[in-house]
């Protein structure tokens, strides 16, 4: 969840009317969807859900009369709502999940069948008070595989024929609120598929790990019965909202005012490069429209906090924890060595342009796909998106256990060993001399007798009488 962050100085002198009028106006306008409010009134059903958990009409409301708004209600009513967001995160999301989609990854024949396996279990295993499970939707490209061989799996009951359905990116596209639950089987790049498939409302994402790279899939598919039993029957499921970035492209018009060209949802980072130019990239990145700097380099990337992980990861950004809401700004190859990666606040508005006068043109990526030319005069803005990702989460700490899993970190190739004063000796025999032969690494300090210096040099020139 997004929170508004006030300015200490802009805020001291605000009556409570102007702090709620300022919340309501927040709301209201598009162009910040950045904050608390209107995220709250995305249509998201996981949004929904926070009213059932508390109201933010009547925190308003009590803002609202407090005449004498002090500093320390000020902070007092912040870090309240700061708690009530970790509460929203931990709580489990206890609903029916009646309607499965399931993403399987491509090119990957063997997925087939393991996509067939767990779509006749779920349509088999009674829920819900049914005799039978719950709709699942599949590939469209499944329809007449022979692998899938969904004529078997319907001749096994005649109601599966209505309850195996299919869905294609245009369903994604335009009724996301029919699915209540996305099991994903592939790697992180199925995880990336499945957020650009749903460019506005994510169902909650289960990801299998069957694929190369696990930063984002925490759930072993041998163990698939057991995890969604648990998901999909009382215990619910706890969600991580992950942040996106909504990111638009601008065309400069011909009367001046610049055209609305592509719009992306961007779970992992948006890459701004020179393409096969030979020259540096020229770009001006303004933030609230003030210009921030010139950026002199093979390009740039702008991540999320889960795309840290990833291409800004190998171009010497930081990791940063998903549950942080952020924007990773990661230059490629800068030309001035001083021009460093940086977190900057997930409320800023980004805005990267393409200066008039720039030698060549750049290329933005979206998640890898996507890929769009800008020309001289256009710019790209990208803002933190009001439409999150929601992944269902294992454990508190899956993201420390996948990054210390694929990226082995902080991982010794041998533990350091102990000292141990008790030894064998050679012959079998034990040595029962606790002493110890060499005491200290020879030559770095005083440990002989008549030895004054523990500087080696310091050690010998005192030996020559120097």
């Amino acid at each position: 969840m997004l929170f508004p962050q006030s300015n200490g100085g802009s805020s001291a002198g605000a009556s409570p009317q102007q702090l709620v009028d300022a919340l309501q106006d927040l709301a209201k306008k598009r162009s910040t969807p950045t904050t608390a409010i209107s995220n709250l009134l995305s249509p998201c059903f996981y949004h929904q859900r926070f009213d059932d958990a508390v109201d933010f009409e009547k925190v308003l409301e009590e803002i609202k009369n407090d005449e004498s708004m002090s500093h320390s209600r000020l902070v007092q009513t912040a870090t309240s709502v700061r708690e009530i967001s970790k509460q929203l995160q931990r709580r489990p999301v206890k609903r029916a999940v009646r309607n499965v989609m399931i993403v399987t990854k491509a090119r990957d024949n063997q997925l087939v069948y393991l996509t067939r396996e767990l779509t006749t279990w779920l349509l088999q295993t009674p829920r819900y008070g049914s005799e039978v499970g719950v709709n699942v939707y599949v590939d469209a490209k499944l329809r007449n595989s022979k692998r899938f061989n969904a004529a078997g799996i319907v001749a096994q009951d005649a109601r599966f024929e209505t309850m195996l359905k299919y869905w294609t990116p245009d369903l994604c596209w335009s009724q996301p609120e029919k699915f209540d639950l996305v099991l994903t089987l592939g790697g992180d790049g199925t995880v990336l598929f499945t957020s650009w498939l749903f460019q506005r409302i994510v169902p909650p994402v289960l990801s299998f790990s069957l694929g190369s790279l696990g930063f984002m899939t925490t759930f072993e598919f041998e163990h698939y019965k057991k995890h969604l039993n648990r998901v999909m029957g009382d215990d619910g499921m706890k969600i991580n909202l992950r942040m996106r970035f909504t990111c638009t492209v601008w065309r400069e018009g011909s009367n001046g005012k610049p055209d609305e060209g592509e719009q992306f949802e961007v779970l992992n980072e948006l890459v701004i490069d020179r393409g096969p130019s030979p020259y540096v990239s020229n770009l001006e990145l303004y933030g609230d429209d003030e210009l921030l700097t010139v950026v002199q380099a093979d390009g740039c990337i702008f991540s999320t906090p889960t795309g840290s992980t990833a291409y800004s990861l190998s171009a010497g950004g930081s990791l940063v924890h998903p549950d942080i809401p952020a924007i990773l700004l990661t230059p490629i190859c800068p030309h001035t060595l001083s021009f460093r990666p940086m977190v900057l606040s997930d409320t800023m508005a980004l805005r990267v342009a393409v200066p008039r006068n720039s030698r060549a043109t750049a290329y933005c990526a979206f998640d890898g796909k996507g890929r769009v030319e800008l020309k001289q005069g256009d710019h790209v803005t990208i803002t933190a998106s009001q439409y999150p990702f929601p992944t269902v989460t294992r454990t508190d700490t899956e993201w420390f256990d996948s990054v210390s899993r694929t990226l082995r970190w902080n991982v010794r190739a041998a533990a350091q060993k102990p000292f141990d004063a008790s030894g064998i000796s050679p012959d079998g025999d034990d040595d029962n001399d606790d002493s110890w032969d060499i005491d200290t690494d020879s030559a770095y300090y005083a440990s002989e007798e008549g030895s004054t210096a523990a500087s080696p040099i310091r050690r010998q020139m005192s030996l020559l009488g120097m």
